[in-house]
Formats: structure tokens, sequence, C-alpha cells
């Protein structure tokens, strides 16, 4: 009896040999007939079968290129990103240029004429222009009558400038003379001058003398951290109304012989650093105090005075 998956082998005058996996090793000079019926079992069918590993790989299509590829879209934008807006860019010199001949191409119709009040920077364009020139005061301008916020258009060579509109005034300002400047001791007292830098005692001298019913004074306040009273460099003048006015003015055309750095009255400053632009306005701090309108505030270099 065969067993399945054995070969029958017939070799005339020799022994039967069996072949596992239905391959069979013949003798020499014999043949070897095989039972087609029992060639070979369901193994050796498999192997026989076996696929080649190349006919299972994808065909290859010599007439695609890399370049023949299909591009990757971009991705879409999102619509919140689509609907933004795009970020604003400094002014540069080139895009004011372009602004002033745009302003200048009409030029502007002059309705009247002012006068300025102080030292007034001229400007080519409210805000975002260029500073041109300075005026200096009681400079007679010519103006168009067009304001835009604090900025009064002013009409310079046909050509249309722009200057801070609380520096014009209808009437021309009295001119200032400075006169002399005594440095009597006051004879209201001068227990005020104690611990005060030699430029506050000069302010002090000055403003008793130019102004004699004014007899309360502000000094030395320790304790005031931050601020020049607290080493002596500040005065503060008590006086309201108008005379805080005059006396805010006469300091101020006299501050290099008197060494003041710095005014504050009525919610507004004046530096010498920033003394083109005049008298400039303060935020509110809450009160007639706090807002300078019952006292001029005085702030000194030390001794940098020259009477």
């Amino acid at each position: 009896m065969i067993q399945p998956g054995l070969v029958k082998v017939a070799i005339p005058g020799a022994a039967v040999a069996m072949v596992a996996t239905g391959s069979a090793a013949a003798l020499p000079s014999q043949h070897v007939q095989l039972d087609p019926s029992i060639a070979s079992s369901s193994l050796q069918l498999s192997r026989d079968s076996t696929i080649s590993r190349d006919a299972l790989r994808p065909p290859i299509n010599p007439t695609t290129t890399p370049s023949a590829a299909p591009k990757p879209k971009a991705s879409p934008t999102a619509k919140h990103l689509k609907k933004q807006a795009p970020i604003p860019k400094p002014t540069s010199a080139k895009t004011r240029a372009a602004q002033d001949l745009k302003a200048n191409a009409t030029p502007p119709k002059i309705t009247g004429t002012k006068y300025t009040t102080t030292d007034v920077n001229l400007w080519s364009l409210p805000l975002t222009g260029l500073l041109l020139d300075v005026l200096p005061k009681g400079t007679k301008v010519s103006v168009s009558g067009k304001v835009d916020g604090i900025w009064a258009e002013v009409v310079s060579d046909g050509k249309s400038r722009w200057v801070k509109a609380q520096y014009l005034s209808a009437t021309k300002p009295v001119a200032t003379t400075s006169g002399a400047i005594s440095q009597a001791a006051c004879k209201s007292g001068s227990s005020v001058e104690d611990g005060l830098t030699q430029d506050a005692i000069r302010v002090h001298r000055a403003v008793c003398a130019k102004f004699p019913d004014i007899s309360s004074y502000g000094g030395l306040r320790a304790g005031d951290s931050g601020s020049e009273h607290s080493t002596g460099r500040a005065l503060d003048i008590m006086v309201s109304g108008s005379e805080g006015q005059e006396v805010a003015d006469w300091l101020k055309v006299n501050y290099k012989k008197l060494g003041i750095s710095e005014l504050i009255w009525s919610q507004r400053i004046w530096t010498v650093q920033r003394s083109s632009e005049g008298w400039r306005a303060m935020e509110d701090r809450g009160g007639a105090t706090a807002n300078h309108y019952d006292h001029v505030h005085v702030s000194v270099y030390g001794n940098s005075g020259t009477v």
C-alpha cells in the first residue's frame, strides 16, 4: 500500500525505492517511470506553482518622470486669516513726501492772520509730518481756518503747514522785558530759603521783589522722595488767576538768569529741553492744587543762574 505523497518507482530487477516529496533518485543506467496519479504531493504542487516575486511588483511606466507627477495643492487659507487686516507699516519718508505733495497740489485758501504766542514748531503735516522750522514768538502767520484736532493749518510760501492751535492768537502778544532782577532779601522773610539750592533762592528773591503782594511759598520737603522739593531744587509760588499766569510767563522769559529748568502752572508744563513746543498740556490729577491752579511750581538746576 502506497501512502499519499510517496512516489512509486518501478525498477526491473531491483528493489523499490520510496522517495518523499515526489522526488525520485534513479540508480545508474536505470529508467525511472513516475505514476502521474501520484507524481506530486500537495506540498510539491504548491512549490511548483510558486509565483515569482517580480510578478508581484507593480509595472514600471517608463514614460512617467518626477516632473510629470502631479504637484501637491496648497492648503486652503483659513477664512479668519483671509479677513484679517494687514499689519500697518511705519510711515516712511517717501510716503510722507507723497502726502506733502498731495496736500500742496492745490494751495490752501487764506482766510486771515494770527500770531504765535510762543516759539512754535512748524510741521508739514499734523501728527505724521516732518518738523520744518520753529516760528519765534510773535510771528504773524496766514491761516486757512482749517483745524484737525489740536492742529491748525497755516500757509507758508503758498504751502499748507501745521502748528498746534493753542499757540495761535488773534492779537499780537506784548513783548515781555526782563528788566533788572533783584536779589535783595525778601521783606516778608527768608525762612523758606532754608535747605534750598542757590538757584531756588534766586527765584524766591526775584519773585518776591517783582511781585511783592505774594507772601506764601513752599520750599524744602525732605520726605517728598522723587521730587525736586526733597533736594531743595524746587519752589512753589502760591498764586492763582491772571497773576499766576503773569508770574509763570515772567519766569519763563528769565529762566537762564535764574537757573530754571521747568515750570508747571494751570495744568500745563514748560521745560528747557522742549522749549520750542511752548506750554504743553498735562493730565488731570484730580484737584486744583494737584493740577497747579493755585501755585506756580518752579524746578531749578542747582546753581547755574547768573544773577
